[in-house]
């Protein structure tokens, strides 16, 4: 008894395109020919396509089966680097869901990073995309720091600096400047890599400096840059001369 293509894929469970696959990948030994050219699968050949279905139903990836497959040692270490793989895809798909089930109470939200939902309410919309862009900039401990920054109460200065006209006037830039630089000085002192943060860089230096650069000026209006500017320079002690 010999089936096709058509019909060793059909008892298998599986298409004709995976069948030839298989065959590409090296997974499925070819059959013999008839005299016309179609291919003649036997039993053997439909046992190692439930095989191979089986093992795929596990989570196993396609360079991986022949490993799983053979026998000794190998195959043991190839199953148990597999099921941690699978032990950590449940459990990012656990916080997910706990996550979502969280977004759908209303106690989390979708723009902030992982581990700000908490402060999320406070923050400002530029504050929220600038903590996502963070995010792919900065390692976790970084990330961490700059949550506790983001959680610290806003005060009048914060929710001036929100508001803050692109026309304000070189007073008004001063006077904010002054009262938001102790905020400013303070992380510093309290987070000294804030001052050279190359060692929790995720990015190079240059990319992390052009992306910073550019996230700035694209979620702030040139008053509130300006005001930025002064309060970092004063806050490191390049005193402002005034407006």
């Amino acid at each position: 008894m010999a089936w096709s293509t058509r019909e060793v894929a059909e008892l298998a469970g599986t298409t004709v395109n995976t069948v030839r696959h298989y065959h590409h990948e090296g997974l499925l030994e070819q059959p013999d020919r008839m005299s016309n050219g179609y291919k003649q699968y036997q039993v053997r050949h439909l046992v190692r396509l439930l095989q191979i279905r089986r093992l795929r139903e596990l989570g196993v990836p396609l360079d991986r089966i022949e490993q799983v497959g053979a026998t000794g040692e190998n195959s043991t270490e190839a199953l148990e680097a597999i099921d941690a793989d699978l032990a950590a895809s449940i459990e990012r798909l656990q916080r997910a869901r706990a996550e979502i089930r969280a977004i759908l109470q209303g106690s989390s939200a979708t723009d902030v990073p992982a581990g700000f939902e908490d402060v999320a309410a406070r923050l400002s919309t530029p504050e929220r995309s600038l903590a996502l862009i963070y995010s792919q900039l900065y390692d976790a401990e970084a990330m961490a720091d700059l949550r506790d920054m983001f959680d610290e109460e806003k005060d009048d200065a914060d929710a001036e600096f929100d508001a803050l006209p692109p026309e304000a006037d070189p007073s008004t830039r001063h006077r904010l400047a002054v009262a938001m630089a102790p905020a400013i000085a303070k992380n510093i002192a309290d987070y000294p890599w804030l001052s050279d943060p190359k060692e929790h860089l995720s990015k190079g230096a240059r990319t992390t400096e052009d992306t910073f650069r550019q996230t700035m000026v694209a979620l702030y209006n040139p008053a509130q840059l300006d005001v930025l500017v002064r309060a970092s320079r004063i806050a490191t002690g390049h005193d402002e001369e005034g407006p």
